[in-house]
Formats: C-alpha cells, sequence, structure tokens
C-alpha cells in the first residue's frame, strides 16, 4: 500500500505579498528550504490576507506540507507534458485571424 500511501508534516513558513505598480506577486518560502515536488501541496494556514495597492507585507505563519504519493507524483509528471503541448496551441499574431 507504500505506492498510494502519502505523508504530511507541518513547518512554519514566511510570507511576502507585494501589489505595487513595479511589483504584483505572493511569495511562500518554508523553512528550512524544504523542496516542493509535482504533485506535492501546501496549505498555508491563518486568515485570509489583503493587501491594498501600493502595500508590501511580510509575516510568519504555519504551514502544513503533504507529499504526493509515488502514484500521484507519476500521474502528475505525465500530465504536466500534456498541459504544455497545449502551450503550443497559442498563437501570437496581432488581430484576429
Amino acid at each position: 500500500m507504500a505506492f498510494f500511501a502519502s505523508e504530511s508534516f507541518d513547518t512554519g513558513c514566511r510570507i511576502e505579498i507585494e501589489q505595487s505598480p513595479d511589483h504584483f506577486h505572493a511569495h511562500v518560502r518554508l523553512d528550512g528550504n524544504v523542496p516542493i515536488y509535482p504533485g506535492d501541496s501546501v496549505q498555508v494556514h491563518g486568515e485570509p490576507v489583503m493587501v491594498s495597492f501600493g502595500e508590501k507585507v511580510t509575516f510568519d505563519r504555519n504551514a502544513t506540507v503533504r507529499r504526493a504519493s509515488p502514484l500521484r507524483r507519476a500521474w502528475t509528471k505525465l500530465a504536466g507534458h500534456f498541459e504544455m503541448a497545449e502551450l503550443y496551441e497559442v498563437s501570437f499574431n496581432p488581430g484576429r485571424l
């Protein structure tokens, strides 16, 4: 059953959110530089954060990392190749065709 099993653990994280004319981003950095692999998920705990325009905030929270099972990791990698192929269908021609 190890092929279907997954593990999870809690860790601290630092969240940086900025909304300004120059930057619009939200980054989560896990304590200890925990690597995240295909199929893994990270859930940050706490209340939602609202950032006004022109504001940058940084704060610490707790997060739960759920490792993907070997089956889910393989499926995510396979599905990722097909998702990437959709990008090839995008046209960068100006105007309508």
